[in-house]
């Protein structure tokens, strides 16, 4: 392997080791925060679910716009690296914020948090956006991207599944301190943004971009923004399938803590649970490449789709039987990685397709909805838990748990079998439906096979890069009624 290809990815997935972490304890744990340690009542849980569903979907619909502006940026350091560096200072300094210990009333810490996440979500697109538009610009080579990409999700499992580890350790790793649960978990926040900025400095200095293209580009526009969502047909399934899969794998692992406590009645067999799990996904992650040797992408989709299916029928028959459930764990993230994986070489080539079938390349612009299918399965998974909490009952378990911590124990184990049902079905037989009709939509709409893809390159060679844009639409057109 060629060394600057092997640093471009070293480089690249060690970026996304500390910004997974951080971006895993807002998006998983940043509820059972409020509920848990924080302590809020019905109407204002009630009140976070719709803000933080609301403002996540916000921010999920202007991520294009932000595409578009990474897409339109020059500068000596390229067009990813500026907001790569904007981004992960924001997302630090305002995950701070949500963890704050500031003594306020319920109201006014309803409405810091509000800001706090609106602005959090800007700032995290911004660098989703640019670091993902790194990877089809590193090279355009379907085995090295494979491999960049596979290596970089390795990383972020990584950073999510340390996080996962370590959360519920967290008062008893500074009890030394004599802390109140509110300020460990705030110096914990500011620990965590500092390694998150530690890791992309990683990719901001030691990765090495194609820029062959950037003196040709022309600013992108408002019309070159709907221009490349709208008319590039692969890449608007591809957003809509990632959106249905994430919104039901974000509401599943943010019902992680909440289950294993509230159902299965051992809150501390959730990190040895989530251990399992870090297993699964990055084994899983380091044998795609053989399983790629052997399969094409989507009969690798359809398997995992076909486990993943399996693994929620088993885990919500399990009736909270260890066994079963790990089991279920095991095939439900297992084949997870494959599909988080394939759905990110699914954009990255879609970035060909757009360029060959609109004239223009957009990396960020196409990659913007990377992160619009992160906060739109964040939003609604946050809206999803927030309002079961309350429905179940099991908002109001923990507000007593929480003020009377002599017999907490007592309270949580007392919870309803109705409270249980309620949750599972939130955390497993909706979630599934999402993703089965992403998966209906991916098999009837996507045709960009390994195949298809070396004809679009093959074309675009030929073409050069100064083909009249209507010709390439035109030709490209032919070319898909063709296949």
């Amino acid at each position: 392997m060629d060394k600057q290809v092997k640093r471009n990815k070293i480089c690249f997935g060690l970026g996304t080791v500390g910004r997974d972490a951080l971006y895993s304890l807002v998006s998983m744990y940043l509820l059972v925060h409020l509920t848990d340690v924080v302590g809020f009542s019905d109407g204002g849980l009630a009140a976070i679910g719709v803000m933080l569903t609301l403002f996540g979907i916000f921010d999920a619909v202007i991520d294009p716009f932000v595409g578009a502006i990474v897409d339109s940026t020059k500068t000596k350091w390229g067009k990813f690296k500026p907001w790569i560096l904007i981004g992960m200072i924001g997302t630090g300094i305002l995950t701070v914020l949500m963890f704050h210990n500031f003594d306020m009333g319920e109201t006014a810490h309803i409405v810091l948090l509000g800001v706090t996440y609106l602005l959090f979500s800007i700032f995290f697109s911004l660098n989703d956006i640019a670091y993902w538009s790194l990877m089809p610009a590193i090279s355009k080579d379907q085995k090295v991207r494979e491999g960049v990409g596979a290596f970089a999700r390795i990383c972020a499992n990584v950073g999510m599944f340390s996080m996962v580890l370590i959360y519920l350790n967290v008062p008893s790793m500074f009890s030394w301190l004599n802390m109140s649960d509110r300020d460990v978990y705030f110096t914990f926040a500011i620990i965590v943004a500092i390694i998150m900025w530690l890791f992309q400095s990683v990719t901001l200095l030691g990765v090495k971009e194609d820029r062959s293209h950037l003196e040709k580009e022309e600013k992108t526009t408002l019309r070159d923004l709907f221009r490349a969502l709208a008319g590039n047909d692969q890449l608007l399934v591809t957003a809509v399938s990632m959106a249905l899969f994430m919104v039901g794998y974000c509401t599943t692992t943010a019902f992680g803590t909440y289950y294993f406590k509230y159902a299965y009645g051992d809150e501390g067999m959730y990190m040895v649970f989530a251990a399992v799990l870090a297993v699964a996904q990055l084994t899983a992650l380091s044998v795609f490449p053989l399983f790629r040797k052997k399969f094409t992408r989507k009969q690798l989709y359809t398997g995992s789709m076909i486990a993943v299916s399996i693994s929620y029928v088993i885990f919500f028959l399990s009736f909270e039987w260890l066994p079963l459930i790990v089991i279920a764990g095991l095939g439900l993230f297992f084949a997870q990685a494959f599909i988080q994986l394939l759905m990110l070489l699914f954009l990255a080539d879609a970035v060909e397709y757009g360029e060959w079938k609109l004239g223009k390349r957009q990396e960020a612009a196409s990659f913007a909805v990377q992160p619009f299918i992160n906060q739109f399965g964040g939003a609604a998974s946050k809206g999803v838990v927030s309002f079961t909490l309350i429905i179940s009952g099991i908002n109001m378990i923990a507000n007593a748990a929480g003020a009377d911590p002599e017999r907490a124990e007592e309270i949580i184990a007392a919870t309803p079998d109705s409270a249980i049902w309620i949750m599972k079905i939130a955390m497993m037989i909706l979630p599934l439906i999402c993703i089965l009709i992403g998966f209906v939509l991916y098999t009837k709409k996507f045709k960009i096979d390994e195949e298809m893809y070396a004809r679009i390159l093959s074309d675009l060679e030929a073409r050069g890069e100064n083909g009249a844009p209507e010709t390439l639409e035109a030709a490209s057109e032919e070319s898909v009624n063709e296949v």
